[in-house]
């Protein structure tokens, strides 16, 4: 395995700091401490602790964007784009949980120029989800009397909370809580034509998954 960075040491220190004690009982000296660097070290790779959590931030935030991008691109139909948006977005959480929970915990602590750069991010991934949930309706693959912001927004809650009880160690794997939470969603949104399309047959559970 390739020794981690300077940089990787003091975000995942800071990761664990902040989550455990919160943004402001956390110093840059606890920082350095806790990663096994120095200050310079820090100062190198981060102008300050405010920079350090936007970047904790924007890692998650940017991962999401870019792999609901790459399904739209990938993908023809708005089915299959959702399908795979969904679970991009849950099997996020196994690579960036701990930053999901500080950005949760300590997100109002963000300097407003980055608190500005989020919200931008955020608001763009939102409006490609309310864009494929639109798609959906216009091309009669999601049921038309379910209005596109509840809809996207239903989505997004239902697998934002997901950081609260994710476990690694767990009885379900990443892998399958997507799996799960693909087939409860399109179950729920697609029209029964759409149900019904021999394509789509992946997006749902067999029968022999786990009670």
């Amino acid at each position: 395995m390739p020794r981690k960075t300077t940089k990787e040491r003091i975000m995942e220190a800071a990761l664990q700091l902040f989550e455990e004690n919160g943004f402001h009982a956390v110093t840059v000296d606890k920082i350095v401490k806790q990663s096994n660097t120095s200050k310079g070290g820090f100062y190198h790779n981060f102008k300050s602790k405010d920079e350090l959590l936007y970047m904790i931030h924007d890692s998650f935030i940017t991962y999401v964007i870019d792999k609901a991008t790459e399904a739209h691109d990938s993908y023809n139909t708005p089915a299959e784009q959702l399908y795979e948006t969904i679970r991009s977005f849950v099997k996020m959480f196994e690579m960036y949980r701990a930053h999901v929970t500080v950005f949760y915990q300590e997100s109002l602590y963000l300097a407003p120029d980055y608190f500005n750069s989020i919200k931008k991010k955020r608001d763009r991934y939102k409006d490609l989800m309310f864009k494929v949930v639109k798609e959906g309706k216009k091309k009669k693959e999601f049921r038309s009397e379910l209005p596109v912001p509840i809809t996207s927004m239903a989505i997004f809650g239902m697998i934002n909370w997901t950081y609260k009880w994710y476990k690694t160690e767990g009885e379900y794997s990443i892998q399958e809580i997507a799996d799960i939470y693909a087939d409860l969603i399109m179950q729920a949104v697609l029209t029964e034509e759409a149900r019904n399309k021999q394509d789509y047959q992946r997006f749902f559970l067999s029968s022999n998954v786990k009670s």
